[in-house]
């Protein structure tokens, strides 16, 4: 399952497209305007409320295929060598909350190691001892 994809201008990664910057295209933020008090009309109230929330839902949704890569991803980006350790790598996503790390060796992507790599990895540690 491939949930980020780097971005790339030549060799040079300059960020990473996930699924958490997608689904945040799609948070849609909702009016509350200030107080609410129930009223008699509530029970039409709150499905206009939520058919006002759908088509906003639908429209976010509509406009992600005009958006551009540069205007989703991801430009803060930590990273790794490839001769630093699985505990450096595992201690980045946790500290910074992310699911994959960029391996960048001079400058140039040379892979991603994913915190589904790392368990599979001990996994199959484990498997051998």
């Amino acid at each position: 399952k491939v949930s980020g994809l780097p971005v790339l201008d030549g060799e040079r990664l300059v960020g990473i497209v996930s699924e958490s910057d997608l689904l945040r295209l799609l948070s849609v933020e909702e009016d509350e305007g200030g107080l609410w008090l129930p009223s008699p009309f509530e029970i039409l109230e709150v499905p206009f409320r939520d058919l006002v929330k759908w088509e906003r839902m639908r429209s976010a949704v509509d406009e992600i295929p005009k958006k551009k890569v540069n205007g989703v991803m991801s430009r803060n980006l930590h990273e790794v060598g490839p001769d630093d350790s699985i505990e450096e790598a595992a201690g980045i996503m946790t500290r910074h909350r992310i699911n994959r790390l960029p391996v960048v060796e001079e400058g140039r992507l040379v892979g991603i190691v994913t915190r589904g790599d790392i368990i599979s990895g001990l996994g199959m540690r484990h498997e051998e001892d």
